[in-house]
């Protein structure tokens, strides 16, 4: 009997981050940074975006935000596949409606 293994793609997802202009603030959500991130899916994407940001040295020279917390939201554009809108709470990344950045 033969195993193939195979490896899932790795797709190039947009994420964009949007924070307020202070920690605990519900309202206010600006767009601080777009970038794209290598991930197998959009779970694997929250979880590299989050580990991406909030190690100095592996954020970006240009980032002008601050680290990831509690309260700020990600998009994730999957192009034709939708656009996803995910916002860090106590217990992991949530998904939620766009009408919350209004």
């Amino acid at each position: 009997m033969i195993r193939v293994l195979t490896k899932k793609a790795c797709n190039q997802y947009d994420v964009t981050i949007f924070q307020t202009p202070r920690y605990r603030e519900n309202k206010g959500f600006k767009e601080v940074y777009r970038t794209q991130v290598p991930a197998n899916s959009r779970e694997n994407c929250l979880h590299e975006t989050f580990s991406r940001f909030n190690v100095t040295d592996t954020i970006p020279a240009d980032y002008q935000g601050r680290f990831l917390s509690t309260g700020d939201i990600l998009l994730i554009d999957e192009g034709r596949g939708g656009q996803h809108y995910y916002q860090l709470k106590l217990g992991g990344w949530f998904p939620i409606s766009r009408i919350i950045l209004l």
